[in-house]
């Protein structure tokens, strides 16, 4: 029984064996038969695809044989025409090779023509060709002469135009701000009297008044017959007006012998004393000058009775100050020193009848040990020329100084002056050479030349005026400008028979 049931159990399993046995064989066909599937499909996709692979392939092929195809037509093209450009070129290469040749026989031919034509000339001329050369260099040597002279004169007048023209508005207007009344030089003055019974009275008995007033200020006391006045000479301004005042004291008090005179001598001394410090210290303020030393105060208040040539010599100082100090404020000098510069330049004038020396000299040391910086003592020295103007605010004062002094009515200048200026200038044009006589002109402000005419050409004749215009200037001192004119006179006569 058991063994019944375990063969039906054996046969049950043995059909369940075979049942999946037949199973797995199914699945395993249908597995293979869609592998095949699959293999098939995806062989037919990947034919697909090198089909359209190999189309883009054979038409990118196709358009670069296209585009390979335009650019050897291209090149083809730019052959043919470089071919045909090289043919042009070597067509015109031997054309210039040509008219080159033609052009070698031609120079041969002008050349053997210029020599028959220039072997002619010099027949026909009988100067040879090196001389006509000499000739013509001579011809162009003078013209550029001429030209050079025209150029000279042109740019004479350019520069006179401009620069001139700049100069002259500025020191017009320095002067023009600056213009000061001038006194006449003198060496007296006159006191005047209530009665003429006061001459006997200041002569005294004996005349012990008048010696005693002259004995103390040193000035000669001149009574004659002018009626009521009484002259004082003295070639010292101070001395003259301190006898002055003196005097005019003596003569309102009334009281007149020797111990009043003295005393009266000695304030009136104080007085004066006391009136050219403020002089000179008003003259300071006018410039706006600040730490002089009192006694350059004093001694510039002493210029306040100096005289030259007719101009005070204070007044001159300080319109020197105010015409440099102009002067510098439109050239962006320095104001200050070119007015201090101005203000000091002639304080050795003050000295001068003291001391020996000049008064540049003696201005020179006198500023120096009174402490004036070097720049002040340097515009002293410089203004008359003594040492050359290093320094603009010098050059400023030494110009303002001769416009000071050479503007119309500043000076009177003697006659003495202006015969040696005028020596001096007909001197210095009749040195040259080929010159017939020289006129001085306008009290010496023009000179006047005339050459000989066989001596000098145009060209000649302007260089003649510039070179004796340079040795005016760097020989003579003289205020404003000389003009030098050359005169070149030709004169040809014929006679008609």
């Amino acid at each position: 029984m058991k063994i019944k049931k375990q063969n039906d159990q054996l046969e049950g399993f043995a059909n369940k064996v075979v049942k999946i046995h037949e199973e797995s064989q199914k699945s395993l066909e249908e597995a293979e038969e869609k592998i095949k599937i699959q293999k098939k499909e995806a062989l037919l996709s990947a034919k697909e695809e090198l089909q359209n692979e190999r189309q883009e392939f054979e038409q990118e092929l196709k358009q670069r044989r296209q585009e390979l195809s335009r650019y050897e037509n291209r090149l083809l093209e730019k052959d043919e025409k470089m071919e045909a450009k090289i043919q042009s070129v070597t067509d015109r290469e031997n054309d210039l090779s040509k008219k080159l040749d033609e052009l070698y026989e031609k120079e041969d031919y002008l050349a053997e023509l210029v020599q028959k034509q220039t072997q002619e000339l010099e027949r026909i001329s009988g100067i040879s060709c090196d001389e006509a050369k000499r000739i013509l260099l001579e011809q162009m040597e003078k013209e550029l002469k001429m030209e050079a002279a025209q150029l000279i004169r042109e740019n004479e007048n350019y520069i006179k135009e401009t620069s001139e023209l700049k100069a002259r508005e500025i020191l017009s207007l320095a002067m023009q701000r600056c213009a000061i009344d001038q006194v006449v030089e003198s060496t007296v003055s006159v006191v005047s009297l209530p009665n003429d019974e006061m001459k006997g009275r200041i002569i005294g008995r004996e005349g012990r008044n008048i010696r005693a007033l002259e004995t103390l200020t040193g000035v000669d006391l001149i009574i004659d017959d002018t009626p009521e006045a009484v002259v004082l000479s003295s070639f010292d301004p101070v001395k003259r007006e301190v006898a002055r005042v003196a005097l005019e004291k003596l003569i309102s008090d009334g009281r007149i012998h020797p111990v009043r005179i003295e005393d009266m001598v000695a304030k009136a001394e104080e007085e004066i004393k006391e009136l050219m410090y403020k002089e000179g210290e008003a003259a300071a303020m006018a410039l706006g000058i600040m730490n002089l030393h009192p006694e350059i105060i004093r001694t510039l208040g002493r210029l306040y009775y100096r005289t030259s040539y007719g101009q005070n010599v204070l007044k001159h100082s300080i319109e020197v100050g105010n015409i440099a100090g102009s002067i510098a404020l439109e050239i962006g000098a320095n104001i200050e020193l070119a007015k201090r510069g101005g203000l000091l330049h002639d304080i050795g004038k003050a000295l001068d009848q003291d001391q020996e020396g000049t008064h540049v000299q003696l201005g020179v040391d006198f500023a120096r040990k009174y402490g004036e910086k070097e720049e002040i003592i340097h515009c002293i020295e410089a203004h008359h020329d003594n040492v050359p103007a290093n320094t603009v605010e010098a050059e400023l004062v030494k110009i303002s100084d001769a416009l000071s002094a050479g503007r119309p009515g500043a000076r009177r200048d003697t006659l003495e002056i202006y015969i040696k200026r005028i020596k001096k200038l007909e001197e210095i044009a009749t040195s040259f050479e080929g010159i017939k006589r020289s006129f001085a002109v306008q009290a010496g402000r023009e000179v006047r030349v005339m050459v000989q005419p066989q001596s000098f050409d145009d060209a000649g004749a302007t260089k003649l005026a510039r070179d004796i215009a340079k040795r005016i200037e760097s020989e003579m001192d003289y205020p404003g400008q000389i003009r030098v004119t050359v005169v070149r006179e030709v004169r040809t006569t014929e006679i008609a028979k």
